[in-house]
């Protein structure tokens, strides 16, 4: 039998200097607004260095005219990965591309985190081509965070997108990063982990659900963690759990239906508050608790998806986020780059496959 696996470790991030690398390219509204973020999150974490990579004839005089250059270095990349590129062809001919670059300042050691705004597809195929799956991970997973009730704000849910299929042992590795996640990203001790599922009994769902819950059950004292058992989806930001496990297909509906939700209620309060002078009044009597409620389901403030499962943290921003939602994903990046995240979170999936072979044979054995 394994012992529990911590992420107590020291590692050197938490006493080198912080390097971030970022995809000044991918954005919908181009560098400006990656720069424009850049400025923000160095406004209030001056001592963070940053390798930005495109072209650098463009991006140079944008730093200028920010006051940046003490703290970015240009990395020159000419070409750009466009948001229709499939990652086949990412793969064959992105590497002159500012992706590209980005990733490899990480692979290179130059860096400790990527960070891009660009295709999805192509930043995980690149990031699984240059950087490698760890150990023990079958299939990467991306970690979302979802406003929450809990005192932190948020709840951790993964995969939120990275392939549609996870089986049982996919679902064991997604608990163990998980976990790893809040710990790092949210400072939870011990944080508290979920099955995603139609409804909280143990006979429903799927068949892999049923024997991951048995396997992610067996594994909660190993993996330090508390499993709560199967969640439903009213429960996501719920203050019940702080780890969220489901397939990439699942996750990703689920999270897509929240933003639009999150969207559609803002658009519809600001509709009604101007409707008549009366509602006019009374919005601006509660408008302090109104902007406090804005900042709370703003998701531009939750912007950054991790990639979880490779030997380097690679972070995905919304192609569509604006200053402060890029800000929100840098920061992020310098967080998780500060706390040495990439060493014990592969320190932790390391023993993913030892895990479940130990839950497995404790599960299988006669009693």
């Amino acid at each position: 039998m394994m012992n529990a696996v911590t992420d107590t470790t020291p590692t050197e991030a938490t006493a080198t200097e912080i390097v971030l690398s970022i995809d000044a390219m991918g954005g919908d509204s181009g560098p400006a607004t990656i720069v424009a973020g850049l400025e923000l999150f160095l406004n209030k974490q001056p001592d963070a260095k940053v390798i930005l990579h495109g072209p650098e004839a463009e991006l140079t005089p944008m730093l200028v005219a920010k006051n940046l250059t003490a703290s970015v270095t240009v990395h020159d990349a000419p070409e750009v990965v466009k948001m229709s590129d499939k990652p086949s062809k990412v793969l064959r001919s992105g590497k002159n591309t500012s992706m590209w670059s980005a990733i490899e300042a990480v692979r290179a050691g130059q860096a400790q985190v990527c960070i891009s705004c660009g295709n999805t597809g192509g930043l995980m195929a690149m990031s699984m081509l240059r950087l490698r799956k760890a150990e023990g991970v079958s299939r990467p997973a991306i970690a979302c965070l979802w406003p929450s009730r809990n005192p932190s704000g948020f709840n951790v849910m993964l995969d939120a997108g990275a392939d549609i299929r996870a089986d049982q042992d996919d679902l064991l590795t997604y608990a163990l990063m998980g976990a790893s996640y809040a710990r790092n990203g949210l400072d939870i001790a011990r944080p508290r982990v979920g099955l995603l599922n139609v409804g909280v009994e143990e006979h429903k769902g799927r068949a892999e659900l049923k024997v991951a819950h048995e396997l992610i059950a067996g594994a909660a004292d190993l993996g330090d963690f508390e499993y709560i058992g199967f969640v439903e989806g009213g429960d996501i930001p719920s203050d019940r759990v702080d780890v969220i496990v489901t397939d990439g297909f699942t996750g990703n509906v689920a999270l897509k239906t929240g933003e639009g939700t999150a969207n559609l209620i803002a658009e519809l309060l600001r509709t009604n508050l101007k409707s008549n002078p009366l509602s006019m009044l009374g919005a601006l009597l509660a408008k302090g608790a109104l902007k406090a409620l804005t900042k709370k389901v703003d998701p531009r403030r939750v912007n950054g998806g991790v990639f979880l499962g490779l030997n380097h943290t690679v972070i995905k921003s919304h192609g569509s986020a604006d200053a402060t939602g890029v800000a929100a994903a840098i920061n992020l990046a310098h967080r998780l780059a500060r706390s040495g995240f990439s060493d014990k979170l592969a320190a932790r999936v390391a023993s993913a496959v030892s895990l479940a072979q130990d839950v497995r044979e404790e599960t299988d054995a006669p009693s």
